[in-house]
């Protein structure tokens, strides 16, 4: 066992050679499957739609199969609608099973997204696309909250408050009042 590059054992000529028979077995091969789908779609056809004989047929008659032929029409537009839908369908969820997939083996890195600073304007303009015409005060539609007025105390005259707290009475209500 040597380090050295391999040597093939085919000369080029040959190798070449090969190829192209590869490639002529190849291009025969696909003709022959186009061959065999195109008879197997006539063989379909055929199976569906019989021979339509229009010879000696009345005004009326061929207003009945031209009724008949567009009700058929209309199943077979109806039924590849829905074949249609289910392919489609079904691609979807091949493609949503891959993806889970990929986040299952851990394969899939999520990129590091930048932070960007938009205003809601902007932001607005960008989601609405050319509908926002209007720009929109989102701080007129907070609520307001009203500060409540610190009670006044009534002003009354001094002279009767001093009165008041004169003498033993008075000393009484002030103990009264600290001890609360």
């Amino acid at each position: 066992m040597t380090d050295g590059p391999r040597k093939s054992k085919i000369s080029s000529s040959r190798r070449l050679g090969l190829k192209i028979r590869l490639l002529a077995v190849a291009t025969q091969m696909l003709q022959e499957e186009k061959e065999q789908k195109m008879r197997e779609r006539e063989i379909a056809l055929k199976e569906r739609l019989a021979p339509l004989n229009l010879s000696g047929l009345s005004s009326q008659q061929l207003m009945d199969l031209c009724k008949e032929l567009h009700q058929k029409i209309d199943v077979v537009d109806e039924e590849r609608y829905d074949i249609s839908l289910k392919v489609s369908k079904n691609e979807t969820e091949i493609d949503n099973l891959r993806l889970k997939i990929t986040e299952i083996q851990s394969k899939f890195k999520k990129p590091h997204l930048k932070r960007v600073k938009i205003s809601a304007e902007a932001m607005l303009s960008v989601l609405l696309g050319s509908k926002h015409k209007e720009s929109f005060d989102f701080k007129a539609n907070l609520k307001t909250v009203k500060k409540e007025e610190e009670k006044k105390e009534e002003v009354t005259d001094w002279r009767k408050n001093v009165e008041a707290m004169s003498g033993m009475e008075g000393r009484k209500k002030l103990f009264d009042a600290s001890g609360n």
